[in-house]
């Protein structure tokens, strides 16, 4: 499937679901704790962008030929199995700190023999350090207080409950992660809820050894000392990596903001010669659909 494919089919489902959104009642079946404004308020894009986002993502992966994928705040394995889904077979290291979610995310990577977990976070140094555990599933579980935005946003944001956890510096875990692995091209993703910049900062020298990563990046901060955006951004570039997708996560409505960003970010001197000379496949379709 092409991306001009993949856009089409993308958009016909994102309008579909926001139109079975805009039938239902304000506010029906929603779990405790969620925004109260359907998807279809919020955008009905959303749900194109974050389908458009695993797109991209898969055609990053195989652009770059990666064959390990380090999945930093995996919680329960969300990104893994999406990974796999668009299929991706290649390695997957997942980092989960919190006790009871490393729990469950260990039994479902038991089904995937490529598929391993680490029960660390990741920071710039090792240390033991109290997690703020996030209602239900966690995955807004972070190292760092929630501020008073982000728990007005969410209440499931900070149950007022904390776990001990290991914080491990990622060069440190690097040649654990790959070995076994015939010339790893490894790519990073970081989802740490705030923590992003400094579990960066723990791959130290080893960032070089980094085709491609992936980082949530803030424009409104939900947990205190989180970075913005600006900041986080420069210091990838400076490392050496360009966006090539910056997709929504989620929105603040009464300021029509986006609270946080998805980053796909690519090493430009680590992408494979095109084969047999030609411009990867990926590239003539991705212009294809920019310029349509």
């Amino acid at each position: 499937m092409t991306l001009r494919q993949i856009a089409r089919s993308t958009a016909d489902r994102g309008s579909r679901a926001a139109n079975r959104l805009r039938k239902s009642p304000r506010g029906a079946d929603r779990k405790a704790g969620e925004p109260s404004e359907p998807l279809a308020v919020q955008g009905f894009q959303l749900p194109k962008l974050r389908r458009l986002g695993e797109q991209h993502m898969a055609w990053v992966l195989h652009e770059l030929e990666v064959n390990v994928v380090l999945d930093v705040g995996a919680n329960l394995g969300q990104y893994a199995r999406s990974l796999r889904e668009n299929g991706y077979t290649g390695r997957i290291v997942s980092f989960e700190p919190a006790p009871r979610t490393a729990d469950k995310l260990e039994k479902k990577a038991a089904r995937d023999p490529d598929w391993q977990v680490m029960r660390y976070a990741l920071g710039d140094r090792d240390e033991t350090a109290r997690i703020h555990l996030g209602v239900g599933q966690g995955r807004l579980s972070s190292l760092l207080p929630a501020t008073e935005f982000g728990k007005s946003w969410n209440p499931r944001i900070d149950a007022g409950r904390t776990a001990s956890v290991e914080v491990r510096r990622l060069d440190g875990l690097f040649d654990q992660a790959v070995a076994g692995v015939d010339d790893p091209r490894v790519f990073l993703k970081l989802d740490t809820q705030g923590f992003d910049l400094k579990a960066f900062a723990g791959a130290g020298d080893r960032t070089a050894d980094l085709v491609g990563m992936q980082s949530e990046v803030s424009q409104v901060p939900l947990y205190e000392g989180m970075p913005h955006l600006t900041d986080q951004l420069a210091t990838y570039a400076a490392a050496g990596f360009g966006i090539s997708g910056l997709f929504p996560v989620v929105v603040d409505l009464p300021t029509m903001q986006v609270i946080e960003f998805d980053a796909v970010m690519v090493r430009t001197d680590r992408i494979p010669e095109p084969r047999d000379g030609a411009a990867p496949a990926g590239v003539a379709n991705q212009a294809q659909v920019t310029g349509s």
